[in-house]
């Protein structure tokens, strides 16, 4: 096959580090070759400089046959390499069109050319029909959902004539299984029409699902490259080869003391969201709560933690019916919950990490009258950086400066730091690597030693490893209640799917 990119000898240095040592990489036309390895592997580095982010130290790369030095980011377009961050950075303000074509408004990019609106329109709509999607282009972007969102973004960068290379970062690290299913089908089509599609991402069910080969990073080298194909579904042999150790357990041995119930729902609905929902989470063990898009589970998170207030039903904190109206009542009733969108809800993403950590209860490092004690601030999240495993241990650096897995255990920290008595995390491993997802899981369960911990996922085999007590959620009913010991991973699947009448059939 055609080889769209092939990279030789690449070298990157920051300081004393190697972050890639001699890495070879071939891309071939039409296909999606996943890029895998754990935090700080040194994938994200590579596609920094094959995107022109970052640039090489020693190597040597090739487009479609010929060398090429890649300095910027408009030296790669013009190369043929486009790239969609995880977080792609578009104008909230502007329309789609507006957004696909920003900063190549003119034909022939000319400064100071006028250029026709309708045109654009035209344009971007005959780029979404090439490429088989169905968006509306003139809609603001401000008023898109993610998945529209990460479309405008893709089409941006197919929108340059001579483009041979995308690279997605993570794409589906905000979407659904509905949307993801929209993406795939996009990749799809870029892949058919000659496009080789390099795909980030520490989701393995998504490289059996849409990649043809992959390839491995581990300690700033490249460790393995195969034909996913050739690879047990499990994704055992992937994992191991990104830890460079046998898998072992990913899910920590469950020692389960259970004691007084701490928190509990008698009956609660929300709205049409869930109807009817009761349980009971005592300290020392893990309660789990299974289910998809449209189970409930998102509303039910927000009502345990003051987000929202229930239509109907009552919660109860140490046997004490309460009404929390907001988070802050939460917090001042031990309940922290640790959100699923991080980014969004969970962290001050431009502050440093002590401030991160501390900011859920600053009276304990503030002084009478709210003065903040900046050096007992920095010791005390220090110290939690260090009990969650936070790497690097900077406390000073800016969380948006970590990645993914890393700012998860920032909000955990500061969790710890609330001294809660009741955890809620919500898709606690989200856009987390195999390794990092470990460290957390082996902190929900040494929080459950002495606390009470819920965690709620669509990710069905967490909520099976994780959980002493096991629920599912299907379109707003609990359709399982049990203790994991005496169900299967099928039945709660299948409990979350398709309901109790799937469950009963099997």
């Amino acid at each position: 096959m055609e080889i769209a990119l092939s990279a030789r000898g690449i070298c990157k240095r920051f300081a004393a580090i190697d972050a890639l040592r001699d890495v070879d990489f071939d891309l071939r036309a039409g296909e999606v070759h996943a890029l895998l390895g754990v935090n700080g592997a040194g994938k994200s580095v590579f596609v920094k400089i094959l995107s022109g982010l970052l640039r090489k130290d020693a190597g040597q790369i090739v487009v479609a046959g010929a060398e090429i030095e890649i300095g910027d980011p408009h030296q790669a377009e013009l190369s043929g390499i486009a790239s969609v961050q995880q977080r792609p950075e578009l104008v909230d303000d502007l329309l789609g069109y507006e957004n696909i074509y920003l900063g190549h408004e003119a034909p022939g990019g000319a400064e100071f050319q006028s250029f026709d609106r309708g045109a654009l329109e035209r344009r971007a709509l005959s780029l979404s029909e090439r490429v088989g999607l169905k968006v509306d282009v003139a809609r603001p972007l401000r008023a898109m959902t993610a998945i529209e969102r990460e479309l405008i973004a893709i089409l941006q960068a197919l929108s340059s004539e001579t483009i041979r290379v995308l690279i997605l970062d993570e794409p589906t690290s905000v979407l659904t299984e509905a949307e993801k299913g929209v993406l795939f089908s996009l990749i799809r089509n870029v892949k058919a029409k000659g496009v080789g599609v390099i795909y980030i991402t520490h989701r393995l069910d998504e490289v059996f699902e849409i990649a043809d080969r992959f390839t491995v990073f581990r300690g700033g080298r490249v460790v393995a490259t195969d034909v996913v194909g050739r690879v047990n579904r499990s994704g055992e042999r992937i994992a191991e080869l990104m830890l460079g150790a046998s898998l072992g357990e990913v899910y920590p041995a469950k020692v389960t003391r259970p004691g007084d119930v701490l928190l509990s729902a008698e009956s609660i609905s929300y709205g049409g969201a869930f109807t009817d929902v009761s349980f009971a989470v005592r300290r020392g063990e893990v309660l789990g709560i299974f289910g998809l898009l449209g189970s409930g589970l998102d509303e039910l998170s927000k009502v345990m933690y003051g987000d929202l207030s229930p239509s109907d039903g009552r919660l109860l904190v140490k046997g004490d019916a309460v009404r929390l109206r907001n988070p802050k009542a939460a917090l001042r009733r031990g309940i922290f919950m640790v959100p699923g969108d991080r980014w969004a809800e969970g962290l001050t993403p431009t502050q440093d990490v002590a401030f991160n950590i501390t900011l859920a209860n600053l009276s304990r490092v503030s002084l009478f009258g709210g003065l903040l004690r900046r050096r007992l601030a920095r010791k005390t999240s220090a110290k939690l950086a260090a009990l969650v495993d936070l790497q690097p241990p900077d406390t000073w650096r800016a969380a948006a400066t970590f990645s993914g897995g890393n700012q998860q255990k920032v909000v955990i920290a500061k969790g710890l730091f609330t001294e809660a008595e009741i955890y809620i995390f919500v898709e606690p491993t989200v856009g987390v690597d195999i390794g990092a997802r470990a460290k957390i899981y082996a902190l929900i369960r040494e929080l459950a030693a002495t606390s009470a911990v819920v965690v709620m996922s669509s990710d069905c085999d967490e909520v099976f490893g994780l959980s002493d007590v096991i629920l599912a959620l299907h379109k707003g009913r609990l359709t399982l209640d049990a203790p994991t010991a005496q169900v299967s991973r099928e039945e709660v699947m299948v409990a979350g799917l398709v309901g109790q009448a799937g469950r009963q059939a099997l």
